[in-house]
C-alpha cells in the first residue's frame, strides 16, 4: 500500500499562499511521493475516523496554518488567529493520539515558535514557510522526512525478512517451492501462487538464511525483535512462539515442572494445560470457578487463592502422599472465554512466595497492556510491584485479538526479585515445543504485532475496540427496550445510554448484581471485559428459567447455522447464546451488519419462514428439516432443552466434585500401551477415563484422563446422543467419545491401573 503525503488544508489561506502551495505540491510529485489532498470539509477533530485513517495511511501530514502577517510578534492575536491555532492544535494532537511517529509540518507565511504554542511545537516535526526556500528543495526537505519515516516503520526482523525476500538472490535451500517458483510447474501450483502472491511465498524461507536470525536460539534481527516487544508489553524477557498458546504454555510447563511436583490449575483451564500435566507428570490441585445456569464460567473465589486453601486441597487429594511438597506452579485462566478477568495484581501478592511460579494464560487478553480499564489486569507489567521470591509469566495469542497471523503467540515473563528466572533451563523447553522449520510469515507477524501496540498506537487501537463493544452493546439494550416483543440482549451490566468508553466500577463483579447470575462473588476481585460480548436469545435467563411454551425462544445453534449461512461466523455458541468478539480489525460497518442480519432473523422467525428457503445449505445438508418453519423448529428444539433441564444438566457435569483416582499421565501412558476398553457411554458411570472428556461447545475439558465417569456425566453423554439422533445439524460433540451416533464409547482404563 502506498503511503502519501496528506496535504491538509483547513481554510484556503490567502492567493499568494495557495499559489506556492500550488508549486510545492508539483515538486512533491516530480521527486516521486503521491499526494493526498484534504480541503475544508469542516473541523476535522468532529471526524475521528477519518483522523485515524490520515495517521495511519501518511507518509507525512503537512498542515496549512494561515496567520495575519504584520502583526507585532508581542501583540494580542487576532480572533480569527486564535481560532486557527486552536483548529491545528486540535488536529494535530488528534493526529498523534493515534501516530506519535509519523512527520506533521505546518505550512504557512512566516510561521515562528513565538506564534505556534508549546503544545503544537511539541508534537510537530518541523514548519514550512511559503517563499523561504524553492518550492524544489521544500520537497526534498519533505521527501527526507518521509524517507526516514518510512525507513524506520518496520521492526527489525520483518524488516531483515523484507530485504531477504526483495534481494532477487536464488535460494538453495528448503522448501523445495524456491520461492514460490516450483508451484509455477503446476496449474494448481501456479493457482496457489496467485491466491498467495508472490511476496509470502519469496519469504517462506528456512532457518538456513542466518541473517534473519534463529528463532531456536533468539539471535540477530528475531532477538532484537523480541526485546523490543519485551518494551512494548513491558516484560522482562519475551519470546515469539509460532505454534500457538497451545504451545507456549507447554514451554512454560515443561521449562518448571517434572513428575510429582505438585500444580494449582484452574479447573476450567485450556486443554492444552491439561496436556501439559499429562506431559510433565504434574500431580493436578484444582480451583474451581462458579457458573451461572446461562453456561457462562464465572470466577474462581478469592479464598481459592490463599496458602490456607492450597494446604487443604493438597491435604485431601488422594494423589499427593508427601503433603509437604510445595506448589511449584499456579495456572489460571486470564481472561475466560467469556471474559472474566481477575485482579492480578492481588493475586500476585497473595501467592508470592507461596507458589514457585504463577501462570497466566491471558490467550484472550494480549491487549490489556494497552489501556487503563486494565490496569492491574494482567500478569506481567515490570513497571509494578515486583513479586520478591515467584516468578510470573503470561502467554498470550496475539492472533486472538492483535494483528498476529493463526498461531501467532508469545511468552512474557516477569523475574522475582530475586532472579529465579532461569533462561538456560527456558531455553531448551523452547527448543523441544519449536519446529526446526518455522513459517517465518508467523514469525513476521508477532512481529508487527508487537509495533503495531508501541507508543500511542497501541492505547489508540484498544481504545478503538472498545468503543466499538461499548457501541454495540448500547445498541442492542436500546433496539431492546424499544421494541414492543422480544430482542436480543448483552450479557453484562445495563450501562447508561451514554457514549464513551466505560466506567471500570460498572464492569467489576459484585455480590449484589444481578445480570451475572454467579453465585459466589467477590466484590471488585474480577471484571467482565467489555469487548468479550455474549449475544444472548430468548429462553433462558442467567438463573436457569426456561421460557414457557409459547414464549419466544431461540436456541442459540440455530441462530449461529442461521448467521453462519449470511456470512456472519461467531466465536462460540452456547445453549441460548453466542459469543461475539471484538478486535482491533472490528469495523463499525461489521458490527452494523450483525444488527441488521439479527433483524432479518426476527423478520423469519415472526413469519415462521421455511428453513429451505432460509437457509437453503444447511436444508440441503440436512433434508429432514425441509418443510419445516424457523419459529417451529426453535420451539421444538427449545421444549427438547427444557425436558431435559439441559440449563442445570450442562452445569452439574462442571460443578460437581471430581474424583481422582489416578494421577493424567499414569492414564495417558496406559491408553498409549494399549491397556485400555472402549466403554459404550451407557455402561460408563463409575468408570476411570483414559482421555480427556471434552464438550464442543464450550470446548472446556470436562474430565481429565484419571477421573471418575460419574452418573451425571453419563446423563449427559447420552442425552448428546439423543440430541444428535433427533437434532442432526444443530448438536455439538464431546471430544474423547468415539463411534457414531448409535454406538458411542469412551477409553476406560482397565481395573489394575485405577490406582493412585
Amino acid at each position: 500500500m502506498p503511503f502519501p503525503v496528506t496535504i491538509v488544508t483547513p481554510v484556503d489561506g490567502p492567493a499568494g499562499a495557495r499559489r506556492q502551495l500550488e508549486l510545492l505540491e508539483a515538486a512533491l510529485i516530480r521527486t516521486g511521493l503521491e499526494l493526498r489532498r484534504l480541503g475544508d470539509e469542516g473541523r476535522y477533530t468532529e471526524r475521528p475516523g477519518m483522523l485515524a485513517h490520515v495517521a495511519r495511511s501518511s507518509s507525512a501530514v503537512l498542515y496549512g496554518l494561515h496567520l495575519t502577517i504584520g502583526r507585532s510578534q508581542d501583540g494580542p492575536e487576532e480572533p480569527a488567529d486564535m481560532a486557527a491555532i486552536r483548529t491545528a492544535a486540535e488536529f494535530v494532537h488528534a493526529i498523534r493520539a493515534h501516530n506519535d511517529r509519523v512527520p506533521i509540518l505546518l505550512f504557512g507565511e512566516q510561521l515562528t515558535a513565538r506564534r505556534i504554542p508549546q503544545s503544537v511545537l511539541s508534537r510537530i516535526d518541523g514548519v514550512v514557510n511559503a517563499y523561504e526556500d524553492t518550492p524544489d528543495f521544500l520537497a526534498r526537505k519533505i521527501q527526507r522526512e518521509v524517507s526516514h519515516y518510512l525507513g524506520q516503520l518496520a521492526p527489525p526482523f520483518f524488516a531483515a525478512l523484507m530485504r531477504y525476500a526483495n534481494d532477487g538472490a536464488y535460494s538453495w535451500h528448503c522448501p523445495g517451492h524456491s520461492g514460490g517458483t516450483g508451484f509455477l510447474k503446476s496449474p494448481i501450483g501456479t493457482l496457489f501462487h496467485d491466491f498467495f502472491g508472490e511476496n509470502l511465498l519469496r519469504a517462506d524461507v528456512c532457518n538456513a538464511v542466518e541473517e534473519l536470525g534463529q528463532l531456536l536460539d533468539h539471535t540477530g534481527p528475531i532477538a532484537d525483535s523480541e526485546r523490543l516487544a519485551a518494551k512494548t508489553f513491558r516484560a522482562d524477557h519475551l519470546f515469539f512462539v509460532t505454534n500457538g498458546t497451545s504451545t507456549s504454555n507447554k514451554i512454560v510447563w515443561n521449562s518448571l515442572v517434572g513428575p510429582g511436583d505438585i500444580v494449582a490449575v484452574d479447573r476450567n483451564c485450556h486443554k492444552s494445560v491439561l496436556h501439559a500435566i499429562v506431559l510433565t507428570g504434574a500431580v493436578p490441585i484444582y480451583l474451581m470457578p462458579t457458573r451461572n445456569r446461562a453456561g457462562v464460567i464465572g470466577p474462581i473465589p478469592r479464598r481459592e487463592f490463599t496458602a490456607e486453601a492450597l494446604r487443604e486441597k493438597i491435604e485431601a487429594s488422594p494423589l499427593i502422599a508427601d503433603k509437604n511438597r510445595r506448589i511449584r506452579l499456579l495456572a489460571l485462566t486470564q481472561s475466560t472465554y467469556d471474559g472474566i478477568i481477575y485482579r492480578a495484581d492481588a493475586i500476585r501478592e497473595m501467592l508470592d512466595g507461596v507458589v514457585d511460579a504463577i501462570h497466566f494464560d491471558e490467550a484472550w487478553l494480549p491487549h490489556a497492556s494497552f489501556h487503563d480499564l486494565y490496569e492491574g489486569l494482567h500478569g506481567v507489567a515490570n513497571d509494578r510491584a515486583r513479586t520478591e521470591r515467584t516468578v510470573v509469566y503470561a502467554t498470550q495469542s496475539t492472533h486472538k485479538l492483535l494483528a498476529g497471523l493463526s498461531q501467532a503467540s508469545q511468552i512474557l515473563v516477569q523475574d522475582s526479585a530475586d532472579g529465579r528466572f532461569d533462561e538456560r533451563v527456558f531455553a531448551q523447553a523452547y527448543r523441544m515445543h519449536t519446529s526446526t522449520s518455522p513459517q517465518y510469515a508467523i514469525i513476521a507477524s508477532c512481529d508487527v504485532s508487537a509495533e503495531m501496540m508501541a507508543g500511542k498506537r497501541g492505547p489508540a487501537l484498544v481504545e478503538e475496540t472498545i468503543t466499538e463493544a461499548m457501541e454495540f452493546r448500547r445498541t442492542v439494550i436500546r433496539i431492546g427496550a424499544e421494541s414492543p416483543d422480544w430482542w436480543f440482549g448483552v450479557w453484562g451490566p445495563d450501562t447508561p445510554p451514554r457514549t464513551g468508553l466505560p466506567e471500570r466500577s460498572e464492569w467489576e463483579l459484585t455480590a449484589d448484581a444481578a445480570w451475572h447470575g454467579f453465585d459466589r462473588v467477590d466484590d471488585g476481585f474480577a471484571m467482565l471485559d467489555p469487548i468479550k460480548v455474549t449475544l444472548t436469545t430468548p429462553g433462558l435467563t442467567v438463573h436457569g428459567e426456561f421460557s414457557p411454551p409459547g414464549a419466544p425462544s431461540i436456541p442459540g445453534v440455530v441462530l449461529a447455522r442461521y448467521l453462519a449461512e449470511h456470512g456472519v461466523v461467531v466465536e462460540k455458541t452456547g445453549l441460548y447464546s453466542l459469543f461475539v468478539l471484538f478486535t482491533i480489525g472490528i469495523t463499525k460497518g461489521r458490527w452494523n451488519s450483525l444488527i441488521a442480519e439479527l433483524h432479518r432473523f426476527k423478520s423469519a422467525y415472526a413469519g415462521n419462514a421455511k428453513i429451505e428457503r432460509l437457509m437453503p445449505a444447511f436444508a440441503a445438508a440436512f433434508p429432514g428439516y425441509v418443510g419445516s418453519g424457523l419459529r417451529d423448529i426453535c420451539e421444538a428444539l427449545h421444549a427438547t432443552y427444557h425436558d431435559a433441564d439441559l440449563a442445570e444438566l450442562s452445569t452439574a457435569i462442571y460443578t460437581e466434585p471430581v474424583d481422582q483416582v489416578t494421577l493424567p499421565t499414569r492414564a495417558w501412558t496406559a491408553m498409549a500401551a494399549g491397556r485400555v476398553e472402549h466403554v459404550p457411554v451407557a455402561e460408563l458411570a463409575g468408570r476411570t477415563t483414559a482421555v480427556l472428556l471434552t464438550p464442543y461447545p464450550p470446548g472446556i475439558p470436562l474430565l481429565v484422563p484419571g477421573e471418575r465417569i460419574s452418573a451425571t456425566i453419563v446423563r449427559f453423554l447420552r442425552h448428546e446422543q439423543i440430541l444428535a439422533r433427533r437434532w442432526p445439524g444443530f448438536t455439538g460433540i464431546t471430544h474423547g467419545v468415539a463411534g457414531d451416533d448409535e454406538n458411542r464409547t469412551v477409553a476406560c482404563l482397565r481395573e489394575e491401573d485405577t490406582r493412585p
